[in-house]
Parts: C-alpha cells; sequence; structure tokens
C-alpha cells in the first residue's frame, strides 16, 4: 500500500464520517421549514450521536451475539465502501472501487441490520426486517441495473476511474449520464428509506421500516447504526454528485485540490440535501404495494439508458 492510498483512505474516510450527520441535519431542517416549523438545529444529529455514545446498553433477553456484533459489521462494511467513493481526492491507485464488490458491501450492512432486527425476536424488529428483505428483493436488481447501465457508459467498473473520466470530459460527450442521474436520485431515496418509500422519523406501526429494525439497539450500538444510515446516505450521494457534477474534485493528493474538493463536495452535498428535503416534502408515501412502480422509474430511466448506448 503506497503512502498515497494511505492518505487516501484516512482522510476520505474520516471526511465522509464527519460530513454525514451535517447532510441529515439539513434534510431533517428542510422539510421542517417546508411544514412550517423552525425544525431541530442544523447539528442536532451530531449531538444525538454523541449523547448516545455516553448511554448504557440494553439488550433483549432474547438477543443472541448477532445483535451485539451486528452494529460493527453494518458500519465495518460502509465504512469500506465509502473507501471506494472518492471525495477529497482521486487515488493513484488502480482497481481499488469496484462497483460489483461496493454493491455486496452495501448488501452485507443491509443484511446484518435485518438480522439483528429479527435476532431481538420483538414484533417490529421481525416486522421491519422481513419488509425491508422484501422491498429489497425488488429494490436491488433495479439498483444492479442502474450501477450496470453507469459502468456501461463510462466503459468501467472501477468508480474512481468513473469519476477520472467525468472529471476531464463534460455532460456533452455523456448526454445519457442524465438519465443514469434520474435513477440514482431515485435508488438513494430507496436505499436511505426515504419517502415516499419509508419515512426515517416515523415510529408507526403501519409505516415504519427501517426504524422498526433498529428499535432494540440502544446506547453506543444505536449510535453506530445512525451513523452507517448517515454514511450509506452521503456515499450514494456521492457516487450521484461526482458522476454528475465532479467539477472541484482534485485528480491528486495536494493540499490545496484537497481543500477544494472537500469544499466543494460539502456545498454539492448541502445542495443535494436540500433537494432531497424538498423532494420528500412534495410527496406522501406510497402504499407498500404500489412501491414497485416508483422503483421501474429507475429500471426504466437505466434501461433507456442501455439501448441509447446500444444505438449510438
Amino acid at each position: 500500500m503506497t503512502l498515497n492510498y494511505l492518505l487516501y483512505i484516512t482522510l476520505n474516510t474520516l471526511f465522509i464520517l464527519v460530513v454525514s450527520p451535517l447532510i441529515l441535519g439539513l434534510i431533517k431542517k428542510i422539510k421542517a421549514l417546508a411544514q412550517g416549523r423552525l425544525g431541530p438545529p442544523l447539528l442536532q444529529t451530531y449531538y444525538n450521536i454523541f449523547k448516545l455514545f455516553k448511554k448504557e446498553i440494553v439488550y433483549s433477553q432474547n438477543a443472541s451475539f448477532i445483535m451485539s456484533i451486528a452494529p460493527y459489521l453494518n458500519i465495518g462494511f460502509l465504512v469500506a465502501a465509502a473507501v471506494m467513493v472518492p471525495v477529497v481526492f482521486i487515488p493513484a491507485t488502480d482497481g481499488s472501487g469496484n462497483i460489483i464488490l461496493f454493491l455486496y458491501l452495501m448488501v452485507s450492512a443491509k443484511f446484518f441490520m435485518a438480522l439483528a432486527g429479527l435476532d431481538a425476536a420483538s414484533t417490529f424488529g421481525g416486522m421491519g426486517a422481513s419488509r425491508e428483505m422484501s422491498l429489497s428483493a425488488i429494490i436491488e436488481p433495479v439498483t444492479i441495473t442502474s450501477v450496470a447501465a453507469l459502468a456501461f457508459v463510462l466503459k468501467t467498473t472501477d468508480i474512481p476511474e468513473m469519476f477520472a473520466t467525468t472529471l476531464q470530459s463534460s455532460l456533452a460527450q455523456y448526454p445519457t449520464l442524465i438519465l443514469i442521474a434520474f435513477s440514482l436520485f431515485i435508488v438513494i431515496i430507496m436505499e436511505t428509506s426515504r419517502i415516499p418509500v419509508d419515512s426515517p422519523e416515523t415510529h408507526l406501526e403501519l409505516t415504519m421500516i427501517h426504524e422498526a429494525m433498529i428499535l432494540e439497539q440502544t446506547g453506543p450500538k444505536l449510535a453506530l447504526m445512525e451513523l452507517s444510515y448517515g454514511l450509506k446516505q452521503t456515499i450514494l450521494m456521492a457516487l450521484l454528485i461526482n458522476i454528475i457534477f465532479p467539477y472541484g474534485l482534485a485528480d491528486e493528493a495536494s493540499l490545496y485540490g484537497i481543500s477544494l474538493s472537500i469544499l466543494s463536495f460539502t456545498l454539492k452535498a448541502l445542495v443535494l440535501a436540500v433537494v432531497i428535503g424538498i423532494f420528500e416534502s412534495m410527496l406522501a408515501k406510497i402504499r407498500l404495494f404500489r412501491l414497485p412502480s416508483f422503483f421501474m422509474l429507475a429500471l426504466f430511466f437505466s434501461f433507456v439508458t442501455i439501448v441509447f448506448e446500444l444505438l449510438a
């Protein structure tokens, strides 16, 4: 491992971990303002996570070791996925971000979260895990098709190489990336359990999915789950941002380049967070059995992209 790649792993992971709660807080603030409320402070997510790390851990009597290790596995898989998505600079190492491995890591994190939901043997945990796995059976093919279309257009499965390609070109050279952007935006909404798929703030039995799976987690374990959720959202947002608007992302490790990358990504992520907050505020939650219609939009855009590329 070269010094360049070691520096990249350290800075990239730390930055994504630090900025993720800010993005979560901004989306909550935008939704509250859209509803005519003042909403929580912008940094409330940081306060909540720090507070949870100081709390005591309580386990259900029925819980096994799965409940204990699931939060560590969940955030471990997502940190590994975060290494594959450059936001501070593009590493010089080739083949460091295979998008197929990236998807496997994301799915593994989701699997252990659902397993922990079942492990506590509570009604809500089992219900949430069951709903999550049912939806995943529909969502995952859509996600795979979206990244397959992306790899097909950019002629590579390496995420840093994708970013380098879009950084050195323009949307005029790859117009079908706009269609993929719509697909990736829907994938973000689906994978982060946002309205109209799910509501991350609800605790109503009839509607919650993601929250039901982590209801039995407490203290630092719940803090890790909350941090994992923000991490996953930031990684997916970074994938969309650096495919469509990579400008500002440094292609080498220099103090000026890294500073510019961090500043530009933060601004772009906050703008996308505002868009997500407004998007959520404009829609109501869709009934469970009508969700496939929403997912099909992403599949349609990805399929059209592949057809256009084949005909070009």
